[in-house]
């Protein structure tokens, strides 16, 4: 949208030797207007634009000339310095370009004489010998041969010469290649020469090879032909040499095909030799003596794969295919080279030779193409689609199109998209009537999961060869299904091509046949209304990726569609506004109009004056509940097609309506996108304002006259400077104490691009805005107060903010500017980690103001030490960072040397980390290479250096500690003490004290004295009591100690790593530019690897690890040798010392995995994982993939754990890296899955090593005597032939078949491991084809042991149970069997299913087994109900499965204990079948028909009865569940609609559940009760209690509110608190008994439940209670409740609305909607807004509240109320002294963290409804005394707060925030409360002095 700068063009200019200059001058005449003169001139020139220019001239000047001129003297000079110009610039200078184009159009006199100054100079480049310089010659010979006919003649004319500089060049090119072994860059550099060598020599044969002498030259003694075998030769040299680049060797392929075909007679017999060749069967004695000497290695050796690559390339690119010249030698090396390169698929799986076939083979489907316009009938019948060759072509695609490469997918669609116009070419002409290939083809693609993202492609192109209608007619429900699909991301582009080639494809084709009024509504039919329904009721994931990447298709394709969409969209749009969860039509709409806006459809003028959609409905989008609607909403504001267009007012008023209520967005995305839109609307009006300026500039002052009617610009402008004005007050404005995270970043970030974007940036004429300017001292404050945020981001953008104002920023005053400063001197002692960030970035904003030097200079100390002078050259941040940090690090050094007296005291009173954080943050804003004040820096960086390690040699002993965490003497008991000593004896410390030598109790004084602590002066146990300023003492934690410890270790390490970072080095101690020294380096990295390798703890270690990376990532790139070989000097050391075994060694016993682990991976599996993980090695890691994974399987059978750990890990990682990150839950998902082909041709080593590991696997498990036999790699091998699945498309051209996988993994689903035979159980079902299944669930039925067998292994029956379950569930579930062999298929089963049914009777004596039976014919069972089959034959299987379920224990009594094995299992698989039986028995067609399901199931609801009476819960829970789902259906009139009524099974079933829910102990079981309960119709319930439960409905509703308070579980109260709010409601609307008492328990329930410190889910119950009563109790005219209670419950709606959890905020809203749509609640917007976001529904409340107040009449007696509510509690000095306390307690305790609940937000919308209130109704007088009474305590409470707020410390911000925070927010409480009581007019003088209420 913002309009780019063009790049300028930088030209190097050409200079002429002075030799050719003063030849020039002797022609040049005196007026400088002769070709010598202009030549002259030109070539003295300094800029090579200007020069272009000039040759441009003197060439008009050239094509004048006569053939007279043309032999002078002058011309001759002028055409050789213009040969000279040419060969000497170099080939991409657009000089040379002008000149070769420019003497292209030389007049022909002039050309003979051009082209022998060109020979010359020619002749004088081939005459080079330093191979330097071979490069800029075959550039220029490269040059002369591109479009440029004087350098082709010049070239012909040189034909041998240049042809034996190639041959010397690439020569002495592979020469020297070989001398420079080991040097990468110059081989790399010697590989380009040669590569462009061998392209100049193919050049030279193609374009002036054949005006070479005829045929003169191939005469074999000829010296033209000597060089020509001589290159051919080195270039099969070339193509031999593995070492060499691929680009070399596939190009040297080319070049030898070229050759030969140049060189090869007869001609007609090349393709033979060619074929030969490839297929390996050349017959030296057959070929020219020549191809033997040069390329015998060709016909002699066995060729790799990769040079049959490049021979195949070179033979399809350089042989001519077109028109059949090659006859049928030429089809036959064409069927030869698909061969050879379909073999070569197999095996090349490296990445780059992957690429090359992809391409190749792409290049060979277009040559078959060509050969096909005039081949023979053979040919044809051998490529066309059912041909052997197509197939493996096929295959080739389907086994790559889901390949990880892009390149190999994008020339995999190539391939078949050629294929079928090969198919077509190959069928022209023919006889054929039916082609089944097509058709086929569409078949088995459509039979494809649509989560294979190679059909999208496939069918694309499809669509292109058959027409869409051949598609559609197949399913018509194409285009939903795809757009079903759209939900994923990674589908999400694949599907929208496939639908944008569909959709065109079909409009042309309707188009063709239709009138347009017929063919559009068909083709909306198809096309867009599918997408409507979905933008409407989609899930979000959808809704959105459809809007990105479909719509805008659509909209491109047919425009004429939006005003279709709309008009539907609008007719919906008020009945189908939307919720949290959908867009609703609103959205819908939302979303088409800025999709539309954005992509130049419609300008916002035109929506508004079109009627398109209102101001009230975009309103309504712009505070919608849902994001996205939001975000559209903005999006249609804020993006346009044009940068330029002008902002209309509405436009800006709404934009000002979206930020009042949607800065406080607790998504990081929405954020994101809010302040990503906003930023293209500033962008918008800061360029159309320039448009404007200029504009008004240019008129005269007749068309202002004229304009001004029209069009006022000036008033515009002023417009948008008004807006912006507004923006920004609305922006500081959100910064109040208390703003929630959110709401501060969404400002700053906000405020920060509007600072960027209106920065008057140099060539802009006037400036329509500037922030600088809305600045004043006020705001500047609020922008340094957000460095107290607790959010880091947050003190990022206010710093980067206060940045880009610092210039207009006035903080000269000195008394500021020292509170500021030592605020932050303060902080960065503080014990509390968080306080030396905010510390850091206060002193980096206060480093720009020049006043802080003085300020630094003050302290006498620092004065003393170091001298600055105000009055020095360098800039004034450079001073300020050295005072800064010279200040820092004297305090520091005192700091250090008291911590080495007791580093307790330095723990709590003055931790050292700050200070080292300080340091390091100054210096990293600073430019480190371009400073002033060298000297003082040097020794700066030498002090910081020495600080660092006196700092670490303090700290290191607790760090290096076996047990840091603990590491602090502070127990009372002696016995605790004793074992502390171990710890405190083994380590090394400095202390001078008894620190370390004796346990006991230590206290802690905030600040110490340190002129009391000096060296002379001996400290007696300092450590034992410790006292602050007022003499307090505390205990010191050893979180401090901890703390103080590790973060200055870690502090030091980034101040170390970020030294050597960032320093310029200092290589020689003359030298003046460098800061640190090649020793000080050293020195650091010596530090840095003595704490890696004796740190014994993993934490420990990566304190030193940052900056040790930091520091070897600068050692490997720096230019001093000594410093490079570091890295390696010490990893060799430490090897050499693991492996010495020295007792003496340093090398630490690590503990769990720090140390030398981490230094460096002495695992091998570890370094694999690290190798497989990093994505910086791409796709190139693909190839070892295979090996990894058998290192895996093996590693995983190996005796020791740390490889069997590492092994798993490993495999982890590969899993991941082959099939993709998971991103679902669901196992059995086929997105992170691929064919069993697409796997094994990848990965075809695994094949093998697979199978025969699954082999041994299997021939462990099924032992005859039934012993444990668990080999260890049985679960990687299931795990990973699980994540593979059969294709329709796998065909019988790979021999990786996956049958010979199936009969051993269903040995291994006879494992006596439970958990491994349900994994053989899933692994099974992807190696059947669904075609397959039927046969294989027989088979596997037909294995199971008769009942009179007489021995049984129940584990192996088991094992193929499960097969036959998932078999079973997969072949249902799938959406491909034809009906017919479904029905036949599913007969065999159940017949066979029937003969073995034994196995669920008592007759098996197995638990396991018999549930694994009955879960089987649950399967059957569901799916028979759900596709409601019927028929004799199954009446058979309904028979068998009621006397199942009729001889089962659960019928007949149970007489077994759940300790039985398996019995669990059994009875939850028991009562699933009964359930299941039931619903098909409550479907009308069966309860109807005369079938075995429903003459057992006369009475289904006594079964239902049975069964929740059963003694075991495993029955009684899966039946409440039933129970409350088909209550569910029944309430929201699912079953009506599907003609299913489950209403027969519901029947009497209140008297069992009233009894179940006073008996039920089981806690699920009873919250399902009572879920039932709740959806059941009290009117059925209550008359009932009496005789059930001995309860009138008044005690039920007592128990159900008992249940509340007595209960644990969070769901059971939930369900509790709303059953008894829907008795309440109950008892109220029908007008029962009076129920007072029972009123307040539930109303005090109710308001309890919206506690803030209660559980969401118990608040979610509440918001819903609420929406439920607002009809009744909250909007009702009359107040049931009372006003106090009323009340009440609006403050539980305006607590839940500021809720932190959004699910219970968005459920409260709701309130909202419900209120809204009540007749007696009038809206006074010009909108009624329903569905909105919690921030315009508090809003809403209040002045929903406001109005009932006035309806009710109760406004004297309400207004009190909300004003003890805006008040707030009196509770303020005990609340601040809590905080302090809770504060003190923890060091990590960031005070109250605000992410969304804004108390001053709450505030200012409650005042601004009060007062509208107020002057609108007249307040009884007698009320006065509740006034005054509340007018009393604010004034009490104002002097409270400016007493409190004066005994806070200076600069409260940063040392007292939150207490700072409280009192400000009390502030503005007391005063608004004081406003409102003064528009009441009270007799009282309480308020008079509201205004400032501190005096």
């Amino acid at each position: 949208m913002v309009l780019k700068k063009k790049k300028e063009i930088q030209v190097d200019a050409f200079v002429l030797e002075c030799q050719e200059l003063e030849t020039l001058r002797s022609f040049a005449d005196a007026e400088d207007q002769n070709l010598a003169s202009l030549l002259l001139h030109c070539v003295q020139l300094s800029d090579g634009i200007h020069q272009i220019y000039s040759i441009k001239q003197i060439m008009t000047l050239l094509k004048k000339m006569d053939r007279n001129s043309a032999c002078s003297p002058m011309i001759k000079c002028c055409l050789d310095i213009v040969g000279v110009m040419y060969f000497s610039l170099g080939a991409k200078n657009p000089l040379k370009k002008v000149l070769a184009s420019s003497l292209n159009g030389l007049p022909e006199q002039l050309t003979n004489e051009a082209v022998h100054s060109f020979v010359r100079c020619l002749k004088e480049e081939l005459k080079t010998t330093d191979l330097c310089l071979y490069r800029k010659v075959m550039d220029n010979l490269a040059s002369c041969m591109e479009n440029f006919s004087l350098g082709k003649a010049s070239i012909k004319n040189l034909f041998k010469e240049v042809l034996q500089f190639l041959q010397k060049s690439v020569l002495e090119i592979q020469e020297e290649n070989r001398k420079l072994s080991g040097n990468s860059i110059a081989e790399t550099r010697l590989m380009h020469d040669l590569l462009m060598a061998i392209k100049v020599s193919m050049m030279l044969l193609q374009k002036v090879q054949e005006k070479f002498q005829g045929s003169l030259w191939k005469k074999p003694g000829s010296l033209v032909w000597q060089s020509m075998c001589g290159l051919l030769k080195s270039f099969t040299n070339f193509l031999m040499d593995e070492g060499l680049l691929p680009t070399v060797q596939t190009t040297s392929g080319l070049a030898v095909i070229l050759f030969t075909k140049t060189m090869f007679e007869p001609v007609e017999k090349l393709p033979c030799l060619v074929s030969d060749l490839l297929l390996r069967s050349v017959k030296c004695a057959s070929v020219p003596e020549w191809f033997v000497s040069s390329c015998g290695c060709l016909c002699t050796e066995e060729l790799s794969d990769s040079v049959l690559l490049f021979l195949c390339h070179g033979a399809l690119a350089m042989l001519e295919w077109k028109n059949g010249s090659m006859g049928e030698n030429g089809e036959k090396l064409l069927l030869d080279i698909a061969l050879v390169l379909l073999s070569l698929a197999s095996r090349l799986k490296e990445s780059n030779m992957a690429v090359s076939l992809s391409r190749i083979l792409a290049i060979w489907t277009n040559s078959a193409l060509d050969v096909l316009e005039s081949s023979s009938q053979n040919l044809k019948s051998s490529l066309n689609g059912n041909s052997n060759t197509t197939g493996k072509l096929l295959e080739y695609v389907y086994t790559h199109w889901e390949h990880p490469l892009d390149a190999v997918r994008h020339q995999a669609k190539l391939i078949f998209k050629n294929i079928l116009r090969i198919h077509q070419a190959a069928l022209k002409g023919s006889v054929v009537k039916s082609d089944p290939f097509l058709p086929m083809l569409t078949e088995s693609l459509l039979s494809l999961e649509w989560h294979v993202k190679g059909k999208y492609a496939s069918l694309g192109c499809l669509v292109e060869c058959v027409g869409v209608e051949n598609i559609l007619t197949v399913d018509r429900t194409i285009p939903a299904q795809i757009l079903d699909v759209m939900g994923d991301q990674s589908l999400a582009p694949y599907a929208s091509d496939l639908l944008e080639t569909m959709f065109i494809n079909h409009k042309s084709h309707l188009i063709s046949a239709f009138q347009k009024t017929i063919w559009i509504n068909h083709w909306h039919d198809t096309w867009v209304s599918p997408l409507l329904l979905i933008l409407c009721e989609g899930n979000p994931d959808q809704t959105t990726y459809v809007i990105d990447y479909y719509l805008p298709k659509l909209l491109k394709c047919s425009p004429d569609s939006l005003s279709y969409m709309i008009k539907i969209l609008q007719a919906s749009a008020d009945a189908n506004i939307g919720s949290c969860n959908t867009r609703g039509a609103l959205g819908a709409l939302m979303a088409c109009l800025r999709t539309a806006r954005a992509h130049g459809h419609l300008q916002f003028r035109d929506i508004m004056r079109d009627g398109l959609l209102s101001i009230g409905c975009v309103k309504q989008g712009l505070v919608h509940q849902h994001n996205q609607v939001r975000i559209d909403a903005l999006g249609l504001l804020c993006e346009t097609h044009r940068s330029t267009e002008i902002l209309t007012m509405e436009e800006m008023q709404l934009i000002q309506f979206f930020i009042t209520y949607n800065l406080n967005s607790q998504s990081p995305a929405v954020r994101q996108q809010i302040c990503s839109l906003l930023k293209k609307l500033f962008c918008r009006i800061q360029e159309s304002s320039q448009v404007l300026y200029k504009l008004e500039q240019s008129k005269t002052k007749q068309e202002l006259i004229k304009e001004s009617a029209k069009w006022d610009h000036l008033a515009t402008l002023q417009q948008y400077k008004d807006f912006m004005s507004s923006i920004c007050d609305k922006l500081f404005e959100a910064l109040f104490p208390g703003s929630s995270h959110p709401t501060r970043f969404s400002s700053l970030t906000i405020l920060g691009s509007i600072a960027e974007i209106f920065c008057a940036p140099e060539g802009q004429m006037q400036a329509v805005f500037q922030l600088a300017q809305e600045i004043d001292p006020t705001r500047v404050q609020t922008l340094i107060q957000c460095f107290a945020s607790t959010f880091e981001e947050v003190k990022v953008l206010a710093f980067e903010l206060l940045m880009k104002l610092h210039d207009m920023l006035d903080l000269q005053d000195s008394e500021n500017l020292h509170l500021l400063f030592q605020a932050a001197m303060d902080l960065s002692i503080s014990t509390k980690p968080y306080d030396c960030v905010t510390a850091s970035y206060l002193l980096n904003f206060l480093i720009h103001h020049k006043g802080l030097l003085n300020v630094c200079l003050n302290n006498q100390q620092v004065a003393h030490a170091f001298q600055i002078d105000e009055d020095m050259s360098a800039s004034t941040m450079e001073k300020n960072t050295l005072a800064v940090i010279k200040y820092l690090l004297a305090n520091l050094e005192q700091e250090i040397f008291q911590a080495e007296k007791s580093l307790l005291q330095a723990a709590a009173s003055f931790p050292m980390y700050g200070r080292v954080h300080c340091i390091t943050g100054a210096l990293q804003q600073l430019p480190l290479n371009n400073l002033t004040l060298m000297t003082e820096w040097r020794q700066m960086v030498t002090k910081l250096i020495l600080m660092s390690y006196r700092l670490s040699s303090v700290v290191s002993p607790i760090v290096q500690s076996s047990s840091p965490e603990g590491l602090i003497p502070m127990d009372t008991d002696s016995e605790t003490a004793g074992r502390l000593q171990m710890i405190l004896h083994e380590i090394q410390p400095r202390d001078t004290n008894d620190y370390f030598t004796q346990a006991k109790i230590l206290t802690e004084h905030h600040r110490a004295d340190f002129a009391k602590l000096t060296d002379d002066e001996p400290v007696e146990n300092v450590c034992t009591e410790i006292r602050g300023k007022e003499g307090q003492t505390c205990d010191v934690t050893a979180q401090m100690v901890l703390v103080c410890c590790w973060r200055s270790m870690k502090e030091i390490s980034l101040l170390l790593g970020m030294l050597c970072k960032l320093l310029p080095l200092q290589t020689v101690s003359e030298s003046s530019d460098g800061l640190i020294t090649v020793e000080q380096v050293k020195d650091i990295g010596d530090y840095f690897k003595h704490h890696l390798l004796q740190s014994r703890h993993r934490g420990a270690f990566e304190l030193a690890y940052t900056g040790f990376v930091m520091l070897t990532e600068i050692l490997s790139r720096c230019t001093n040798e000594s410093l490079r070989t570091l890295p390696q000097q010490w990893l060799y050391n430490v090897l050499e010392e693991i492996k010495s075994c020295d007792p003496s060694s340093k090398l630490c016993a690590t503990r769990r995995s720090a140390g030398i682990p981490f230094y460096i991976q002495v695992h091998a599996l570890n370094i694999l994982r690290a190798l497989f993980r990093d994505t910086r090695f791409g796709e190139n890691i693909i190839p070892y993939i295979a090996d990894g994974i058998q290192a895996a399987i093996l590693g995983f059978t190996s005796p020791v754990w740390a490889v069997r750990n590492s092994s798993t890990l490993l495999f982890s990682t590969l899993i991941t890296r082959i099939f993709g990150v998971k991103r679902g839950k669901d196992e059995n998902s086929k997105k992170n899955r691929m064919t069993g082909r697409e796997f094994f041709s990848r990965f075809p080593t695994l094949y093998p090593f697979l199978l025969q590991q699954l082999e041994i696997v299997a021939r462990a498990m099924d032992s005859e005597t039934g012993e444990l036999k668990l080999h260890p790699s049985l679960f990687l091998l299931l795990l990973i032939l699980g994540k593979l699945y059969p294709s329709p498309m796998d065909g019988t051209y790979s021999a990786l078949s996956m049958a010979p996988f199936v009969p051993f993994i269903m040995r291994c689903g006879y494992s006596p491991v439970y958990r491994s035979r349900e994994m053989a159980g899933r692994a099974l079902v992807p190696f059947v084809m669904i075609n397959q299944i039927p046969h294989t669930v027989q088979a596997l039925l037909a294995e199971l042991p008769e009942c009179t067998n007489p021995c049984i292994r129940q584990n192996s029956v088991h094992g193929m149970l499960l097969q036959v379950f998932h078999l079973l569930g997969s072949y249902l579930e799938s959406k491909h069997q034809v009906n017919s062999d479904l029905q036949q298929g599913l007969v065999d089963i159940i017949t066979c299913i029937k003969a073995k049914v034994w196995l669920a009777k008592r007759q098996n004596p197995c638990f396991v087994t018999r549930a694994a039976y009955l879960d089987v014919l649950v399967v059957l069972s569901d799916y028979l109900g759900k596709s409601r089959r019927k028929g004799i034959e199954l009446f058979g299987f309904w028979e068998e499965i009621s006397r199942v379920m009729s001889a089962s224990e659960l019928m007949t009594g149970i007489h077994y204990f759940s300790a039985v094995p398996g019995f669990t299992h059994y009875l939850q698989s028991i009562t699933k079948l009964v359930i299941s039986v039931l619903s098909v028995a409550a479907d009308p067609d069966f309860s109807n028909s005369s079938s075995p399901v429903a003459e057992q199931m006369m009475n289904p609801s006594s079964m239902v009865v049975h069964l929740l009476q059963s003694d075991f819960h495993e029955v009684r829970l899966p039946m409440l569940e039933s129970v409350l789902l088909w209550w569910k259906q029944v309430n929201s009139k699912q079953a009506t609609e599907e003609k299913r009524s489950p209403l027969s099974l519901l029947s009497d079933l209140e008297v069992t559940l009233l009894r179940m829910a006073m008996k039920e102990k089981h806690p699920e079981c009873f919250c399902k009760a009572l879920e039932i309960l709740h959806c059941m119709d009290l009117r059925n319930v209550l008359p009932r209690t009496e005789d059930s439960i001995k309860m009138n409905p008044k005690e039920f509703l007592n128990w159900a509110m008992n249940i509340i308070s007595a209960s644990d579980s969070i769901k059971v109260q939930s369900v509790a608190l709303k059953l008894a709010s829907k008795l309440v409601t109950h008892f109220v609307q029908n007008c029962q008994e009076i129920i007072e008492s029972e009123m307040r328990q539930w109303i005090q329930l109710v308001t309890s439940c919206c506690g803030d410190e209660e559980q969401t889910d118990i608040r979610l119950a509440a918001a819903e209670v609420l929406i439920n009563i607002t009809p009744l109790f909250l909007t009702n005219q009359k107040l049931i409740l009372g006003l106090s209670s009323t009340l009440a419950m609006w403050k539980c709606v305006v607590l839940l609305l500021q809720s932190e959890e959004l699910i219970v905020r968005d459920t409260a809203a709701d309130v909202i909607r419900v209120a809204q749509s009540q007749s007696n609640i009038c809206n006074k917007t010009e909108f009624a807004f329903r569905v909105v976001n919690a921030s315009m529904a508090l809003d809403l409340a209040f002045g929903i509240l406001c109005e009932l107040l006035q309806q009710w009449n109760q406004t004297s007696a309400g207004v009190p109320v909300l004003l003890e509510w805006l008040l707030g509690e009196d509770e303020l000095k005990k609340d601040l002294e809590t905080t302090t306390l809770m504060e003190d307690d923890n060091l990590f305790n960031k005070g109250e963290v605000n992410f969304w609940a804004e108390t001053l937000t709450n505030v200012r919308q409650l005042s601004k409804h009060l007062f509208l209130l107020i002057p609108a109704t007249r307040l009884n007088s007698p009320d006065q005394g509740e006034f005054l009474r509340l007018a009393r305590r604010a004034s009490d409470q104002a002097k409270l707060v400016t007493q409190l707020l004066k005994e806070l410390p200076p600069t409260p911000e940063f040392s007292k925030t939150v207490e700072f925070t409280r009192l400000a927010i009390q502030k503005e409480r007391i005063s608004a409360c004081l406003k409102i009581l003064t528009l009441l007019e009270l007799d009282d003088d309480t308020c008079k002095n509201k205004e400032n209420p501190e005096k």
